[in-house]
């Protein structure tokens, strides 16, 4: 019964706020009516490589944003993708031991962080966001009780953030990507070292900062924790991540080592840049809860497949093809092949 009400007020939730900022937001203080916190770190993700972008963040240590970053993806212990539960909380995975966890013992140990409630929002079609709740201070640690409730809301929120990742596909008239090109050059320890003049224009759209303030680029560090993650053997998917601009506008963030010519530790560069058609319409697929037979089907139209070699290529009838576009077009609010087509690929 307790999980149906709580399902119930996240939907409500859904339907009022369906940007994912504001949601998010939204959602942090239906979550604090239930479980205290101090302080949070809410990150969407890439569904497929489960990098995180866009986050939703009030913790104390902000001017060591890039080592944070840096030692969450460095971090084994209750590490998003790993957890086997939507709910994990550092004390109670350590044994009471929090030393064990790299991110506590280098960094959080030090701003008085008595216990961490990770979440991650997962479902079949992808990971699409983690949530860290912090408690500071001289207070008692989470308790199973807050982790059932956090567990409860785990599935709900998990459609929601979908839904809205959905919904970012559906501007009319959607906005342009800043010009030029966009490139970051990260430390290996993620200070920014350089950026090229265009830079700014899309780190300020993509972490709104006030005009007298220089943007976070929080996606490049991001990417670029990923890509260090990656080489210490940590996680293995790639450095990439797809970020929502703003009117449907989507930016494929990646990192990559510059290759040096000495024993000396290479910078990071990180590029910003427009997304492909190809990766739009494969997480328009996925945020629509698409089947991977549904999402086949929109990869051979998009190639300009009609229906008789459609069904040839799935093996399928031509009368079957028209039953999965049906359950497309529901899926994804369009009535026509070319309005299905336009949102998907961004044209």
């Amino acid at each position: 019964m307790r999980e149906a009400r709580v399902a119930g007020r996240i939907e409500r939730l859904a339907r009022q706020f369906s940007d994912g900022r504001t949601l998010r937001r939204a959602l942090l203080e239906e979550i604090g009516r239930n479980v205290s916190f101090d302080a949070y770190a809410w990150l969407l993700c890439d569904p497929e490589t489960e990098v995180g972008c866009d986050p939703v963040a009030d913790v104390p240590c902000l001017a060591e944003l890039p080592k944070l970053i840096r030692l969450k993806y460095a971090t084994e212990t209750n590490r998003w993708t790993r957890m086997r539960t939507p709910v994990a909380r550092l004390l109670a995975t350590t044994g009471g031991n929090p030393e064990q966890s790299l991110v506590w013992r280098e960094l959080l140990a030090g701003y008085d962080v008595v216990d961490v409630a990770s979440v991650v929002f997962r479902d079949r079609f992808g990971c699409w966001s983690f949530l860290d709740l912090w408690r500071v201070g001289s207070v008692a640690p989470f308790s199973e009780q807050d982790a059932e409730y956090l567990g409860a809301i785990a599935a709900p929120v998990t459609a929601a953030l979908r839904h809205a990742q959905a919904e970012t596909f559906h501007f009319p008239g959607a906005a342009r990507a800043p010009e030029g090109p966009a490139v970051l050059m990260l430390s290996p320890d993620l200070r920014v070292r350089a950026q090229t003049p265009e830079t700014d224009a899309y780190l300020r759209a993509l972490v709104p900062a006030a005009a007298d303030r220089q943007p976070i680029p929080a996606g490049a560090y991001n990417v670029g924790a990923q890509l260090l993650a990656a080489e210490q053997g940590i996680d293995s998917h790639p450095p990439r991540a797809r970020v929502h601009l703003g009117r449907g506008v989507w930016l494929t963030l990646r990192a990559a080592r510059i290759v040096a010519g000495d024993n000396t530790d290479p910078d990071i560069a990180v590029t910003i840049e427009p997304i492909s058609a190809v990766e739009r319409t494969g997480l328009f697929t996925l945020a629509h809860g698409l089947t991977k037979r549904e999402a086949e089907v929109v990869a051979a139209c998009a190639g300009g497949t009609d229906t008789r070699s459609l069904a040839n290529e799935l093996f399928v009838s031509e009368n079957t093809i028209q039953d999965h576009f049906k359950s497309i077009f529901a899926k994804t609010g369009t009535r026509t092949r070319g309005e299905l087509l336009a949102i998907a690929r961004g044209r």
